[in-house]
């Protein structure tokens, strides 16, 4: 199972080289054409049919992970960071972090972390004396990650630090990899670089796919815990259809195709609201004169922690859904085949 391997690489937004090359080698022996932009992006072209109704389709997923990025190294040794994407004091106090070249701290606080918003109150202890020290083993913006290992647990659930969104790279790789003939449509898997600091990615491989339709894969909440926010996805119950979030409205008559086909095909599902937050369908539905985008995505727990956790059984729904939607000639009707 190479989601474990996929989950632990370093990946921190603007620093995915080593996601991108692990993805690369996956999946060249199953692609048309693979490439890589200059942004970073991996774009990986499938080849449809001849069919007259063929419409080309970008589907993203992004590599890269929350982290955090060294601005200042103190007198004692101790590193003042800054986050790279969204991340929350609360979550991030007392954690061990990797920075990229190996070096592991702990995240501490000076007492006065209640503006969450506010990464100043923050420091980092890598165990050094002194600032020539720490200097001499970390560079001013040097990036870092949570560590969170791959752990199972109970029944079908695992957890692990960046589920957000290498589990959508995987469900990707996993339609590409499974596909038993060519897809109706030609499709762009496209494994985008910096989401998490502003859909960066996408905004520049739109350009190159210049899709009909556009897929964001990644993750969404899961509103099953003690506490939890309101919100209708949940942990089991299916691959989430994205009506809304906070950078797409979601092209309705894909949403009902979605719908429909997972309920004619008796794939678990559910629809998805989310109040907050965005995917790459944010950036490629802006695309020139605008492009009809939906969402798959996947119920999460703990997201943008080092213990996301997810359902299997929602990603083999998910993998269903996708692989229905890009062999179906119904992309336009209400009642897919």
């Amino acid at each position: 199972m190479y989601l474990d391997d996929l989950t632990q690489l370093f990946g921190v937004s603007g620093f995915e080289k080593s996601v991108r090359e692990y993805i690369q080698s996956f999946c060249k022996s199953y692609a048309d054409d693979i490439f890589v932009d200059q942004i970073g992006n991996l774009i990986v072209f499938k080849k449809g049919t001849d069919h007259p109704a063929k419409k080309r389709i970008m589907i993203s997923a992004h590599m890269d992970e929350i982290g955090f990025a060294v601005t200042d190294v103190t007198d004692q040794g101790f590193l003042k960071v800054r986050y790279m994407g969204g991340i929350s004091n609360k979550v991030s106090l007392y954690q061990k972090i990797q920075f990229r070249k190996g070096v592991i701290g702990v995240v501490l606080s000076n007492g006065k972390e209640e503006d969450d918003k506010d990464f100043s109150s923050l420091y980092v202890d890598i165990g050094a004396s002194s600032k020539e020290e720490a200097m001499s083993l970390i560079d001013i913006g040097e990036p870092a990650s949570y560590i969170g290992p791959f752990t199972p647990l109970t029944g079908r659930l695992i957890a692990s630090k960046a589920m957000d969104d290498r589990i959508g790279c995987y469900i990707l790789m996993r339609v590409l990899s499974e596909m038993e003939t060519p897809p109706m449509h030609d499709v762009f898997f496209v494994f985008s670089v910096q989401e998490e600091v502003g859909l960066r990615g996408a905004k520049v491989a739109v350009h190159t796919c210049k899709p009909d339709i556009g897929v964001a894969v990644d993750i969404t909440g899961s509103f099953d815990t003690p506490g939890a926010a309101n919100g209708f996805t949940k942990l089991g119950k299916g691959a989430a259809i994205k009506v809304m979030d906070g950078s797409v409205i979601c092209d309705d008559s894909l949403v009902t195709f979605l719908c429909t086909y997972a309920a004619s095909h008796q794939i678990p599902h559910q629809r998805e609201v989310l109040a907050r937050g965005g995917t790459d369908a944010g950036a490629i539905h802006l695309f020139e004169k605008g492009v009809p985008s939906c969402g798959i995505s996947i119920p999460t727990r703990y997201a943008h922690s080092p213990v996301g956790i997810v359902d299997m059984a929602d990603v083999g729904s998910c993998i269903y859904l996708l692989d229905g939607m890009i062999h179906s000639q119904s992309l336009d009707e209400k009642n897919p085949a």
